[in-house]
């Protein structure tokens, strides 16, 4: 498989805080568990890097500012 650019998995991440604003690091590492329980290393690798990004992304947030 193709590797994941560093910019895709930024965007996946700000995607994710928009469809998911109460708790995007929370289903971001769902994903990667559920990744993991099938097997699939792959986009279990690919769902760390995004929970890692969100991560970032939301303690770097302003209190009060959104992200959307």
């Amino acid at each position: 498989m193709a590797e994941v650019s560093e910019i895709d998995v930024w965007r996946a991440a700000n995607q994710l805080i928009r469809q998911f604003p109460d708790d995007p690091v929370l289903e971001a590492a769902q994903r990667a568990d559920q990744a993991y329980g099938a097997g699939d290393m792959f986009n279990f690798q690919l769902w760390t890097r995004i929970t890692k990004a969100v991560g970032q992304l939301v303690d770097k947030a302003p209190n009060g500012v959104s992200l959307n």
